[in-house]
């Protein structure tokens, strides 16, 4: 019970990383069990899933969109900031990576389990 907990607690805080992707750099909302809790009442795993990767993916693309308008001398953007976008980029990708192997390695103990 205590790894559903950890997954629901990534994939909240990947969510948090997209809004403050979205919307600036905003104070960090750390998220709670009991919000994880609410999410799952409220949509299904499958959607859960699919919301978080939609999430990963847009960090990726305006971390690639940074980027290319620093390489390309838009004054509007440092390298600081690109920096920043591209590390939160890289974890939330990692963290994906991680709760996709927690849930192959769940999926393929519940098939070797007796029927």
């Amino acid at each position: 019970m205590i790894e559903r907990a950890d997954i629901n607690s990534v994939l909240m805080q990947m969510r948090a990383m997209k809004a403050d992707a979205q919307q600036g750099v905003q104070a960090v909302k750390i998220p709670t069990q009991l919000d994880s809790v609410k999410g799952i009442d409220n949509e299904g795993f499958g959607s859960l899933l699919k919301n978080a990767v939609d999430k990963v993916n847009s960090t990726q693309m305006e971390s690639s969109r940074m980027a290319t308008a620093y390489e390309q001398g838009d004054p509007r953007i440092e390298l600081s900031q690109v920096m920043i976008q591209m590390q939160k980029a890289s974890v939330s990708f990692q963290a994906m990576t991680q709760v996709r192997n927690r849930l192959v390695t769940a999926y393929e103990d519940v098939m070797k389990m007796p029927i």
